[in-house]
């Protein structure tokens, strides 16, 4: 990849390492970068990235997120900097907001096993086990406590995943490395959703290393996956169910690797095509009274925890309304 004036330049090789022809991005149409191969590139190509504000995601080759670059940080604010600290040091704050993020996290996967039980999937008794879980998130005192919540809906929520897609099995879920095709679609698919968070966190003032529900840790942008749990129901599952359930993605589009089940190149392209199109979709928004797009909600969302750590707003995570 290079830069040619005020595009981008991708040059391709077949399997034999000859070249293809040469394809060109106009760099105002790029919002950011997902690589999931390898990229030769220098540093003339990352200072006009850096210029034009555009993030590269980077994969490994079992599909996991391994880093970033971002560009300089331009929404700098001690005050924010200062107000988030001070949410995670004090234990009521940091909980009250993991509490409601998880709160709404639950709502919204509720709304997607809603969604499929009208349609004869059968769903009631998870989604009753679910909310009895959930109706326990505002008593918590810990955050391990709520954790543990979190583990239990999570459980029966993948558990309804067998009920609603079609010709494939679940078995429970697995992580690094997924044992199945579904579970390689949500491996995948989370991933995609946290690198969104996160671009959508260095858009705002947010430090993306000081999180809330989960721990902050070492190499790791925590509070991407704190936002990333109340939009991956929205964003990521209903994705899945769309392309399984109308065979965009089917059996052949995944293959073995070891003890590990992987999407083959062409299939990421094909989730990354269905993720596109979902991210740009649009909904009325309530509050601002005026369409937005779901990448645009997630924004939103940021700009949402920073007028809470600031005290000019509670802080109401994004709910499902339809």
């Amino acid at each position: 990849m290079q830069r040619r004036d005020n595009t981008l330049k991708f040059t391709l090789y077949d399997e034999e390492g000859k070249e293809e022809k040469p394809r060109y991005l106009p760099v105002e149409n790029v919002g950011e970068l997902y690589c999931f191969g390898n990229l030769d590139a220098n540093s003339a190509l990352y200072n006009f990235l850096g210029q034009q504000q555009i993030p590269i995601h980077f994969f490994d080759y079992y599909e996991n997120y391994t880093g970033s670059f971002m560009p300089r940080e331009t929404l700098l604010s001690g005050k924010v900097l200062l107000a988030q600290v001070d949410f995670y040091k004090k234990k009521k704050k940091r909980l009250l907001i993991a509490q409601r993020i998880w709160e709404e996290a639950s709502f919204n996967m509720v709304k997607n096993l809603r969604y499929d039980d009208k349609r004869g999937k059968h769903l009631i008794d998870i989604i009753e086990i679910i909310e009895g879980f959930a109706e326990n998130i505002a008593g918590t005192s810990e955050i391990d406590e709520l954790m543990g919540i979190e583990g239990n809906i999570r459980k029966n929520y993948y558990e309804a995943f067998y009920l609603i897609l079609n010709n494939f099995e679940i078995t429970g879920r697995s992580y690094r490395p997924p044992q199945n095709e579904v579970n390689a679609l949500i491996s995948f698919g989370n991933m995609m959703c946290y690198s969104q968070c996160l671009r959508a966190i260095h858009q705002t003032q947010l430090n993306p290393l000081i999180s809330f529900l989960h721990q902050p840790g070492v190499r790791r942008f925590s509070l991407s996956l704190d936002i990333a749990e109340i939009f991956k129901p929205i964003l990521i599952d209903r994705v899945i169910f769309k392309v399984i359930n109308k065979h965009e993605i089917q059996a052949g589009d995944f293959e073995p690797n070891l003890n590990a089940v992987l999407l083959k190149p062409k299939s990421k392209k094909k989730f990354v095509q269905a993720w596109e199109a979902r991210l740009t979709e649009t909904l009325k928004h309530l509050s601002l009274n005026r369409s937005v797009s779901y990448k645009h909600l997630v924004k939103l969302e940021c700009y949402k925890l920073v007028k809470h750590i600031l005290g000019i707003d509670e802080y109401k995570p994004f709910k499902m309304y339809w």
